[in-house]
């Protein structure tokens, strides 16, 4: 059975929709910038419920808990078979005050030395024609239905 994330899709509404896309921590993703964006997600268990799993991992990567009322998106499948199940919110945040979570590797491989990183080294809104170039590829879809949903393009 494959992985299964739930995310939300935040999105503000200025002269365009502009979503909020947040960038993976750690030294992989360290010099990676089209399509490493992702919305906030993560996985969560089958017992557990997609919507509450969306809000707790949006907690987990900006620091903010969501009270605003979501709209599902549906779901997408990324490229290793995991599939994501997103949520719409329409909301605003100052990108300068995330806060993530955090995870510990071992680095530099094979070292024996353990480095903890953030799980979102930093956030920023992007128009949606922008968005569709940082995104992960997979999850383009999720923006499509966004702008219908929101009016946009």
């Amino acid at each position: 059975m494959p992985s299964r994330s739930a995310g939300i899709v935040a999105y503000r509404k200025r002269r365009e929709i502009e979503v909020l896309l947040v960038h993976p921590g750690g030294p992989f993703w360290r010099n990676k910038d089209l399509g490493a964006w992702s919305i906030p997600k993560g996985e969560y268990a089958d017992e557990e419920d997609a919507e509450a799993a969306a809000r707790r991992e949006f907690a987990e990567e900006i620091g903010l808990e969501l009270s605003v009322p979501l709209i599902a998106l549906g779901q997408v499948k990324q490229r290793g078979g995991k599939l994501v199940t997103a949520f719409a919110a329409e909301f605003d945040i100052d990108t300068g005050s995330i806060r993530s979570n955090t995870f510990e590797i071992e680095w530099p491989p094979r070292s024996g030395k353990r480095q903890t990183f953030p799980e979102v080294d930093r956030a920023a809104w992007f128009t949606l024609e922008a968005a569709q170039e940082k995104i992960n590829a997979r999850q383009r879809p999720l923006l499509d239905r966004l702008a219908q949903l929101a009016g946009g393009e």
